[in-house]
């Protein structure tokens, strides 16, 4: 895990009695955020002495459990879609969800030495694969493959490369597959190509080629003491906005 910014935990630091028992507040967090979210989880905990468990998963399959009635105190999805699931059902404490994050989609590539490409109109996607596959998460339920799948319809390729895809449960996974070789490309999020040394960015998506990457989080109706709202708060404090950014998400809120 990285190096805890001091400033972080410092400006994390809440006035707690002596009495106070330690909480625990439960979140449900897109994969793509792992790498960002738990040092910052890890500052809080230092800070407050509660406890900071995340779930990371993809989107569709954490806003099912919410659904499903998991004990969730926060969600964060990598698309709107999942988060309008959730308030659509009423599970979403009223007036507290915000647009946190953006990202972008990138193709990434295992081998170093492979070429760029400039994803446009009728590129050549199926040649660069040279048989292999192109790894993306679930293209018709997790964000980064729904991303992904319509800016490949978008540019016209999508009918061509469909065959040779490789579908994982979750971008993460998507970025194992190629990591380890077992995909020579995939598609995942900018931010995930930072976090992987053993994957190579050979091309960023035109933003008009998908919707918007936007990463809604709130906290759930489920929330019920103060470390819930305290650690919400703190995903929109200046040292977690420098922790996102450094991960390179952009900021929303």
């Amino acid at each position: 895990m990285p190096r805890l910014p001091v400033a972080l935990a410092a400006a994390l630091l809440l006035p707690l009695s002596a009495a106070a028992a330690a909480a625990e507040v439960v979140v449900f967090a897109a994969a793509s955020m792992k790498t960002a979210l738990d040092p910052i989880a890890e500052a809080f905990q230092q800070a407050t002495g509660d406890t900071v468990t995340i779930s990371y998963a993809g989107s569709n399959a954490l806003a099912q459990q919410i659904l499903q009635g998991a004990p969730a105190d926060i969600f964060i999805s990598a698309s709107t879609q999942w988060m309008d699931e959730v308030e659509r059902a009423g599970d979403v404490a009223e007036g507290t969800r915000t647009d946190l994050l953006g990202n972008r989609l990138v193709l990434v590539a295992h081998d170093e030495a492979a070429p760029q490409l400039t994803p446009a109109p009728g590129f050549d996607l199926v040649g660069a694969l040279d048989g292999g596959k192109l790894a993306m998460a679930l293209v018709d339920a997790v964000p980064a493959g729904q991303y992904g799948k319509e800016a490949l319809t978008t540019l016209g390729v999508w009918d061509h490369v469909k065959p040779h895809v490789a579908q994982a449960d979750n971008v993460r996974a998507a970025l194992t597959l190629v990591a380890t070789g077992e995909a020579p490309m995939g598609i995942v999020y900018a931010t995930d190509a930072a976090a992987e040394p053993n994957v190579h960015v050979t091309g960023t998506f035109p933003k008009d080629s998908h919707a918007p990457i936007t990463y809604p989080a709130a906290l759930l109706e489920n929330a019920s003491d103060e470390a819930d709202r305290a650690f919400f708060d703190a995903l929109g404090a200046p040292e977690a906005d420098a922790v996102f950014q450094q991960q390179g998400f952009t900021l929303l809120n």
